[in-house]
């Protein structure tokens, strides 16, 4: 029964080892002070700005070529026909 006891013993250690490198691996020294809470503020944080990034990318490049739109339609239209098109027969 004793073996039964260490090895019980034994795998709460490895456990207990594995959560404290795991969480000294995401939160650093100041593991204490990082909740879940802080960590999901950030996260937030960083999706809000990468949001915002983008949303400016689309707006100038809306802008770009709305303004690109203007100048074409501002430019006078040129003819590139050579002669009179006679129509085409139906079938």
């Amino acid at each position: 029964m004793s073996g039964s006891y260490y090895g019980t013993q034994v795998m709460e250690s490895v456990a207990v080892r594995r959560r404290r490198l795991r969480e000294a691996w995401l939160f650093g020294q100041d593991r204490a002070r990082n909740t879940l809470k802080e960590q999901t503020g950030k996260l937030f944080a960083s999706v809000m700005i990468g949001v915002l990034a983008c949303a400016g990318c689309a707006g100038v490049s809306y802008f770009k070529s709305s303004s690109a739109k203007e100048k074409e339609k501002n430019q006078p239209a040129t003819s590139q026909t050579t002669g009179p098109v006679s129509p085409s027969p139906n079938r």
